[in-house]
This record gives structure tokens, sequence and C-alpha cells, in this order.
């Protein structure tokens, strides 16, 4: 498979943003529950971790609100790969996070101010509408972590790409995508 560079979105958190990482410290830090990568086998974690909705949502919100006071930093290779789609068509990212701002200030902290008019962001509040955004931006291709979203691209003749993480693993049968050297090996860039 070849995709061209400018018919691929992204996700940001799980996908772009080591989200989970995050998650796992602050959990430590602010409740002092120790947790591990593989534990999180749920994209709702409370359903798989010893953590109510709440202190769940309370973390979330935390990360959402103020991505950079916690840290939070990149996968390996993706600020690489998606620079180089950059320079050669804009990069499409499409988060369920309501607020876009923190987001923008995260990709100005990590994209040079070169590569950085290239990259479409869309924050749209909602895992289950990210196909509309797609499809408005010319979008066939889409890689997410969250399962669910995976499949609705797929029932709407995309292509999605299921970044590999605890929380997806058998939960589909789609193509899987475990690294961004993975993602730069299909794209044309």
């Amino acid at each position: 498979m070849q995709i061209p560079a400018g018919e691929i979105g992204f996700d940001f958190d799980g996908v772009i943003a080591n989200t989970a990482s995050y998650f796992i410290n602050l959990a430590k830090e602010k409740h002092n529950i120790h947790i591990n990568l593989e534990d999180i086998t749920n994209f709702d974690v409370e359903e798989c971790l010893n953590m109510s909705k709440e202190m769940a949502d309370d973390i979330f919100m935390e990360i959402m609100q103020d991505s950079m006071s916690t840290r939070l930093q990149p996968l390996a290779g993706a600020i690489q790969t998606l620079s180089k789609i950059a320079q050669k068509h804009s990069a499409t990212i499409i988060t369920a996070r309501p607020i876009q701002r923190p987001v923008e200030i995260w990709l100005e902290r990590h994209f040079s101010a070169e590569i950085l008019p290239k990259i479409n962001l869309v924050a749209m509040g909602d895992h289950d509408g990210k196909v509309r955004y797609a499809r408005e931006r010319g979008i066939k291709y889409f890689v997410d972590d969250r399962a669910d979203t995976c499949l609705q691209f797929a029932r709407e003749n995309f292509t999605p790409l299921v970044f590999e993480q605890p929380w997806n693993r058998g939960r589909h049968s789609l193509t899987t995508v475990s690294n961004w050297q993975e993602i730069q090996d299909l794209v044309e860039i």
C-alpha cells in the first residue's frame, strides 16, 4: 500500500502525542495510582483500571486543558514523519479534543515555524464525527488508536490504520501500524 501524502489524516492523542504515558504519570503523581501501559486494555480506562470515571476524567481534562505543563511528549518519529508529509503536502490532524488551543500550543512547541502553517488541525470534541471532517478535507486514509473510530472509517469506505496500543488489541481485524516508521514507509514522501 502506498498512500499519497495529501490523503492521510491523523488522530492526536495516542497517535502523535504519547498521552498514555502522561496519563500514567499523572495518575501516580496526583492519585498515587500505579499503572503500566499494558494495564490499559480498554479505551474507557475506568473499565480496566481501579479508577473511577470521575478520576479518569479529571486526569484527561488536565491533559487536554494544558498539554504543555503535563509534559506531554510526541511518540517517537511522529514529528519527523509529519514534518516530511507537510513538506510535500499539508498534514491533517483531526482530534476528538473539544478544546483546540492547547493542541495548537503543543504543535507550536514541537514543529518548526516553516512546517506549522502546513498542519491543518480540527478539534471537534467527538470521537464519532471524524469521518465528516476527513471527507471534507479529501482524506482517504486515517490513523487512529481508537478501534471503534477506525471501524467507523472502514464502514464509510475509508482505509483506516489502527495505531497499535494495548486498548485496541483484539478489537478489530483492520490494518495496524505499530510505530511512525511503519507510517512513513506507507506514505509517499
